[in-house]
């Protein structure tokens, strides 16, 4: 039988691929990736895509479930909330995360010598997240927010996220029922019309919150003023309000100029012994309770790091920056969000930090000015999902520097990193997997490298 789209069939999953899709062999030989599925299950699915080599199809029925999958009848990534490991008990999430990153370094880092060590488990698997940014739709008359659904713009709304703090999922419920009091309109990115387009929350272990509305205007409305403070004389724990003006036909969240409508200007967060200040704009790991545990990893991963000085690439607030000048000699801070520098400088004062130098800028730029004046013995990297162009890397390998750790949110992204890596002279030497995001196919590896006879 060939496979075409809309058959329906029985598979049986054998394995979890990059990505997190299950996958399958259609009469032994043909491969099909399957999404919220586990191994061990057996499933009735839905053919929806077919190609040459491969077909992709969702779960209509689980006919004999694995034993690694959640037994609560659930099978749809909207069930699941947005979570597409959220059907599998938390073991098996670790498991399969730890394959998947032991699959990348072997396929596209073309490495299968170096050790996968074991993978750092989260101490908090639910209501984790200190960030979330959901967007708005006009669904059956009401304003809602929630996720978009896999490979489509169209949102559904979740009641209850799990992922995010309990306090955020309070704000954005009296949020929605405040808006939809006063009928504000929904942003249309098809029409370029409407006003509200996404909703932030951040929120720090010490319960307290910051609400970011970002609308598709040039000033703030009255009404979404009122709007706000009406919000924050609901919920005590808001301490500050930003409305973000984004009239951009684009798909980025926030936009350029983010006005302060009520209280502090950043929100604090205790990593440590150090407090540091987050801003709308600047970049924080999202697990806090697992922050500390991860930098710890990436910090014990330097050799002799007393007598070192580092250079922190693609820094954002300096968190990492600040943790590392508690034991290196000198520290480098290197961030292009100027926002970011300057909550860092802001932290680093509070905190009466002397061995920190932050320097606003782009990392091949500033790293290569930097190289020429000062000495530099290790640099750390924890850039972007995209990872680092070979441009930055190629520049980085001719200063010599003998020593790099790299922690990446994207897997796949390291991988090819590292293999450009190894190719101008370095050896990757350790790989910690770190699970910063339960609940969901995404893990954080920290890598180590050292130059060849360096």
């Amino acid at each position: 039988m060939v496979l075409k789209k809309d058959d329906i069939i029985e598979l049986d999953i054998e394995k979890i691929v990059y990505g997190g899709e299950g996958l399958g062999y259609y009469n032994d030989e043909f491969a099909i990736f399957v999404p919220m599925s586990v191994p061990g299950d057996r499933v009735k699915i839905k053919i929806i895509s077919v190609k040459k080599s491969y077909a992709r199809g969702i779960i209509t029925e689980i006919i004999r479930p694995s034993s690694e999958r959640k037994n609560d009848g659930l099978i749809s990534f909207e069930e699941f909330e947005g979570c597409d490991f959220g059907m599998m008990n938390y073991g098996a999430q670790l498991k399969y995360k730890q394959l998947m990153v032991k699959e990348v370094i072997e396929r596209i880092g073309k490495n299968k010598k170096v050790e996968i060590e074991e993978i750092l488990e989260s101490p908090i698997i639910e209501n984790y997240r200190n960030k979330i940014v959901e967007p708005f739709s006009f669904q059956n008359g009401k304003i809602i927010t929630g996720f978009f659904k896999r490979k489509t713009h169209d949102v559904f709304e979740v009641e209850n996220n799990i992922l995010n703090s309990k306090l955020g999922n309070g704000i954005i419920k009296r949020l929605k029922e405040l808006l939809n009091q006063d009928g504000v309109s929904v942003y249309d990115e098809k029409k370029h019309k409407g006003i509200l387009r996404h909703i932030m929350i951040k929120t720090n272990s010490y319960n307290q919150a910051m609400v970011v509305l970002i609308i598709n205007a040039i000033e703030v409305p009255e009404k979404i003023r009122k709007i706000l403070l009406n919000l924050k004389e609901s919920i005590v724990e808001i301490i500050s309000i930003y409305v973000s003006l984004n009239p951009k036909k684009t798909n980025v969240a926030i936009g350029d100029k983010n006005q302060l409508i009520f209280g502090e200007k950043t929100i604090k967060e205790r990593v440590g012994k150090i407090e540091f200040n987050i801003s709308p704009t600047s970049f924080f790991q999202i697990n806090t309770s697992q922050i500390e545990r991860l930098y710890s990893q990436a910090i014990n991963m330097f050799d002799n790091i007393e007598e070192k000085n580092i250079v922190d690439a693609y820094s954002g607030t300096g968190t990492l920056a600040m943790l590392l000048s508690d034991r290196a000699n000198k520290v480098y801070s290197i961030e292009i969000v100027k926002s970011a520098i300057e909550d860092g400088k802001k932290t680093a004062k509070e905190n009466q930090i002397e061995n920190i130098e932050f320097i606003c800028g782009d990392v091949t730029k500033e790293i290569e000015k930097l190289m020429k004046k000062e000495s530099v013995d290790s640099i750390i990297f924890d850039p972007p999902r995209k990872g680092i162009d070979e441009k930055t890397l190629i520049e980085i390998s001719k200063t010599g520097i003998k020593e790099i750790v790299y922690i990446s949110c994207n897997p796949s992204t390291f991988a090819r990193d590292v293999q450009i890596l190894e190719k101008l002279g370095y050896r990757l030497e350790r790989v910690k997997p770190v699970d910063m995001f339960p609940q969901t196919s995404h893990i954080e590896v920290i890598g180590r490298l050292t130059k060849i006879g360096g």
